[in-house]
């Protein structure tokens, strides 16, 4: 019997009948319960009802005899409605509780408890209450010989009728005069419920019944069978058949259930085709990874490991990590894999050990924890990759940057790292110290701008992010010794940003040898101007010695001499010594040595400032200087006095030029000329010195500024005049050149770019 009930309780047919069966079974109580009831109660309201209109009519019915006071009127109503066989009483009580009617005549002025049951109603309160609803004066109580009755207690009202002389007379103050209480046997309406109650019983038991067995039937032919038919497939498709079919002929839910199972069987035979795959590739994948792979159990004992690390360190069965990696009898100090078992992390390390072959190896080690399915760390999977080649790459790049950084620091001009947007100084080398004074400490992180002067940083600024090349720049050292300096900086990368790369060379003594050697060949110019000079200052000295001799001869002879003439020869005087002494102070400013110092001039002022200085001597010589100058040129950057001597010296080879050719030529068909042009070309600005002498050979027209080159006889020249020009000029950022005259002859041009 044990197994019976066992057997139903693991069987879904049972389960669902069962559940089912209790539901509807509830289900029909609580209705066949609600249903009884409701009868119950809407009986009883009908019998309250009929029997409250009784007590209305009895009430009604007996008020005109007492009015009229007729006692036996009254009874003889009483006693004819107590004998319907429903009633059980009817009584009629005054305000004392004296029975003064009633359908049983033993009963007639008798007097009752006030508290009992049908004067309760009323009198539980002082004073006695006058207004109740029907259910409080209905009350039901059971008779002797067991069935129920039904009494309803109605007050009896003073009305004012009944205080008047034609009636027996009543105080007006009195609103209740007595009670009617008629009683009913609910005898016949007990036994109509009970034959009520017991048919929906019946009925809801052969309703649950009929409904139970079908709902059995229906399990068993539609759940019960299909379901022991899927049962049979998902164990077949457990055993590995997945090809089988449920064979689930009906369309509804379980159908679509089996056809489910169906697909899930292909689809799992997919899954296991394509998990059998997987693992294969992972299988080959452990084994054929490059990287070195082991499993170890919490003692460090290998539990598996892949063919590399096989092949690397000839691992034995049973052997420990330790042993097999680096050859120890216990574990290393600092060992991931403790780590990850301690607390289920991964850990990263760089390993040192030896191949079997004993080659020192390095490795990175990465720990993986490996867990069950309750969470729990079985094993660690330890991952090793070789990194040897890039370790003795690491070695390698430090020596190549100590390297580096040697010759970064003995390189004997100073370099400067400079931050491309700030130009703030990332760092320098040690030939820093050696030229500007500072240290790496006092100089990195300051602004490279502040070795420049106050006023020309901003210009610098530009200059530094716009030209790769900067001449001839000021710098302060630390003791705010000046410095010149040429600049050149290229694009670089410095950890990780872009930086200009900055290397100065100090030119000052050069510069100073230049200087020198500028101030030389000016010395040697004055000394080839002298000729020219004393041209230019003998003709306002004869001026000045022929007005000196007038007035000399008028005084001796006592003449007087007229205002207009001591007027004019006066003027001419003073304009004559003005004149040379314009010569003396040019010829002074020449000579004198000068820091150069760029400045926007104009081209025509020096260009003609220099050209004064031998317009006598030229004029003498018969030399014409023919000008085309365009007015209103825009300035450029350029030292005056340096490139006024760049100009001296060209006219003074064009001067040479025409002499020596005339020396060689008839003069009468030749014309000795020198021409002054200057003009704007795109965006620069060209002078050009062109003359009608005797030219330069081809094979020396790349040889002209080559210092001491000279094609003058010996004792002649130096050689230095076109060196230093072209030194001048391009110091100033302009190009100098030589080309043919179309006239014959040379021309020169210089020419400057727009600052």
């Amino acid at each position: 019997m044990f197994n019976f009930f066992k057997k139903l309780r693991t069987k879904l047919v049972s389960k669902i009948v069962l559940t089912i069966g209790l539901v509807f079974l509830v289900s029909v109580s609580i209705w066949a319960y609600v249903n009884v009831r409701y009868q119950k109660e809407k009986e009883m309201q009908n019998i309250v009802g009929t029997t409250d209109r009784l007590t209305t009519t009895i009430r009604l019915g007996t008020h005109y005899a007492m009015m009229l006071n007729s006692r036996d009127d009254i009874n003889q109503i009483i006693m004819n409605i107590g004998r319907l066989p429903e009633i059980e009483n009817i009584r009629i009580y005054n305000k004392a509780g004296e029975i003064k009617f009633s359908n049983r005549p033993s009963e007639v002025d008798l007097s009752t408890n006030i508290k009992a049951e049908a004067c309760d109603i009323c009198h539980r309160s002082e004073p006695p209450l006058s207004e109740l609803a029907l259910h409080e004066r209905t009350r039901i109580f059971n008779h002797a010989e067991g069935y129920r009755l039904l009494g309803i207690i109605s007050p009896i009202r003073n009305e004012p009728g009944c205080s008047t002389d034609d009636c027996h007379i009543h105080p007006r103050d009195k609103k209740i005069l007595g009670a009617l209480d008629l009683v009913v046997s609910l005898k016949k309406t007990d036994a109509s419920l009970y034959h009520l109650q017991r048919g929906i019983i019946s009925m809801s038991i052969s309703v649950f019944l009929l409904t139970s067995t079908i709902i059995f039937f229906f399990v068993l032919r539609f759940v019960n069978h299909p379901v022991k038919k899927l049962i049979t497939r998902t164990q077949d498709i457990a055993k590995g058949d997945y090809e089988s079919k449920s064979q689930l002929s009906q369309k509804d839910e379980m159908g679509q259930l089996g056809d489910a199972i169906d697909k899930m069987g292909s689809e799992i035979a997919q899954k296991e085709k394509a998990l059998n795959m997987q693992r294969d590739e992972y299988m080959q994948l452990f084994e054929q990874v490059p990287c070195i792979i082991t499993v170890q159990n919490r003692n460090y004992k290998l539990l598996r490991y892949n063919k590399e690390f096989s092949t690397r360190f000839d691992p034995k069965p049973g052997d420990f990590c330790y042993h097999a990696y680096k050859g120890r009898s216990e574990k290393c100090k600092r060992c991931p894999v403790e780590w990850t078992f301690a607390d289920g992390k991964s850990y990263s390390t760089e390993e040192t050990g030896f191949d079997k072959d004993g080659t020192v190896k390095h490795w990175i080690v990465r720990t993986s924890p490996i867990v069950n399915d309750k969470g729990e760390i079985v094993a660690a999977m330890e991952i090793s990759h070789d990194i040897s080649k890039h370790k003795q790459l690491e070695v390698d790049l430090e020596r190549s940057e100590k390297k580096y950084r040697d010759i970064f620091n003995n390189i004997p001009n100073p370099v400067f790292v400079l931050d491309i947007k700030t130009l703030h100084i990332l760092d320098c080398n040690m030939s820093v110290e050696s030229v500007y004074g500072f240290t790496a400490e006092n100089i990195v992180g300051r602004s490279f701008l502040d070795l420049f002067r106050e006023e020309e940083r901003e210009h610098y600024a530009t200059m530094l992010t716009a030209s790769a090349v900067i001449n001839q720049a000021k710098h302060l050292a630390k003791d705010r010794k000046e410095l010149f300096v040429d600049i050149r900086n290229s694009l670089s990368e410095y950890s990780g940003q872009e930086v200009l790369l900055v290397t100065t060379s100090d030119i000052t003594k050069r510069l100073e040898a230049e200087q020198q050697l500028i101030q030389a060949s000016k010395m040697a110019t004055l000394g080839e101007m002298a000729t020219g000079v004393a041209h230019e200052l003998n003709q306002p000295l004869s001026v000045i010695k022929t007005a000196s001799s007038f007035f000399i001869k008028k005084i001796s002879r006592g003449e007087d001499i007229e205002k207009e003439t001591l007027e004019t020869m006066l003027m001419k005087v003073d304009s004559n010594v003005d004149r040379a002494a314009r010569i003396i102070n040019h010829m002074r400013q020449f000579a004198r040595k000068t820091d150069m110092a760029l400045e926007k001039i104009s081209i025509n002022d020096v260009l003609v400032s220099a050209f004064e200085i031998f317009s006598q001597q030229l004029k003498v010589r018969g030399i014409a200087v023919i000008k085309d100058m365009q007015p209103e040129l825009p300035k450029i950057h350029a030292d005056p006095s340096r490139l006024e001597q760049v100009f001296i010296n060209l006219l003074l080879n064009a001067r040479d030029a025409i002499e020596e050719k005339i020396s060689f030529a008839n003069r009468v068909d030749h014309e000795e000329r020198i021409i002054l042009k200057t003009y704007l070309d795109g965006d620069r600005v060209v002078a050009e010195v062109c003359d009608t002498g005797i030219g330069i050979p081809n094979h020396v027209a790349e040889k002209i500024f080559e210092p001491f080159f000279t094609t003058k006889e010996v004792g002649a020249g130096t050689g230095l005049g076109l060196s230093i020009s072209y030194g001048i000029v391009k110091d100033c950022g302009g190009t100098i050149m030589a080309l043919p005259n179309k006239d014959q002859g040379v021309c020169f041009i210089v020419s400057f770019p727009l600052p």
